[in-house]
């Protein structure tokens, strides 16, 4: 399969590196200053897996001459509209789009201008961030690829990526209830994100504090009543696990929007943690932890970025 990654960042330059060292047919669509910074020093991977300097291809929005198969997004949130406009031409009837953004509503995005049959859903773990070089530097083992149908049927497109993804260097599984498990890695993302950002620590430095557990375990109720209350109620397993993450002792655990704050970056508040709330308030629910880091969150963004 033809498969166009949007940008060469943290996420998109992660996996689509491992698909081009597995000898897969992948083209990066990157700005004209990611593209020379690649074709002059390569694409660069530091990671616990085995460094790599790749050398794959690359294509501006201005470059693009026939459809692909399998659009892989993996850009911030804040890039999205932009990136639709760029990979536009790149789709024909038969691509599939396969996101892996985080929080829900880019799929409300993508879905409204590329219609629902062109979207599938994804989930992406991860942790990686990329240095002041342009290297992309995995922090953490795990890599793993989520995909499927929002119907949660098996389609013979569904396979075929499937086999275009597994043994390409990363943990690649269908999924029958995608939306499920967005929804899921979204209540992880929010708790972390909201308890890490509005107490500037990791988790370690939280929970070492005298009630710093107990405001990670409540930051985490607040984030999957918003998904129960929604009709995506995380299971119980994932719950005692997230649980466990939010407060183990000595964890160096952090969140991206964390890395992002720290470094001064733009941070994804408004799809992480602004839409969370959105579609709470419309339930009724007050979550008082997720809105003093939203409101935390969004002074340092304006402040900085407007």
């Amino acid at each position: 399969m033809r498969i166009l990654v949007i940008g060469a960042g943290a996420v998109g330059g992660y996996f689509g590196g491992r698909l081009v060292q597995a000898k897969r047919d992948v083209t990066f669509l990157v700005h004209a200053k990611r593209e020379q910074e690649i074709k002059a020093k390569g694409l660069q991977i530091v990671s616990p897996h085995g460094d790599l300097t790749l050398h794959p291809k690359t294509i501006t929005a201005d470059q693009i001459t026939r459809p692909y198969d399998v659009i892989l997004l993996g850009v911030k949130s804040y890039g999205l509209s932009g990136a639709m406009s760029d990979f536009a031409t790149a789709l024909g009837p038969q691509t599939m789009i396969l996101p892996v953004l985080n929080g829900m509503r880019h799929m409300d995005l993508l879905i409204g201008r590329f219609g629902q049959h062109a979207v599938l859903g994804g989930v992406c773990l991860v942790a990686t961030e990329i240095d002041q070089e342009g290297r992309i530097h995995q922090l953490a083992g795990f890599q793993k690829l989520v995909y499927g149908e929002l119907d949660g049927q098996s389609t013979p497109r569904l396979e075929e990526l499937d086999a275009t993804l597994r043994g390409a260097g990363f943990d690649a599984v269908i999924s029958s209830h995608i939306m499920h498990d967005m929804w899921e890695k979204w209540v992880q993302i929010a708790s972390v994100g909201a308890i890490t950002c509005l107490l500037r620590g990791n988790i370690g430095e939280i929970v070492a504090i005298p009630g710093g557990g107990d405001l990670a375990r409540a930051t985490l109720r607040e984030s999957s009543d918003i998904a129960s209350a929604s009709g995506q109620p995380p299971t119980s397993g994932f719950l005692d696990e997230q649980t466990a993450q939010l407060t183990a002792q000595g964890s160096q655990l952090t969140s991206s929007m964390y890395r992002d704050l720290t470094k001064r970056a733009p941070v994804e508040v408004d799809t992480i943690l602004g839409d969370l709330l959105e579609r709470g308030r419309k339930l009724g629910l007050t979550t008082p932890i997720l809105q003093a880091a939203f409101v935390n969150l969004s002074i340092y963004q304006h402040g900085k970025f407007h």
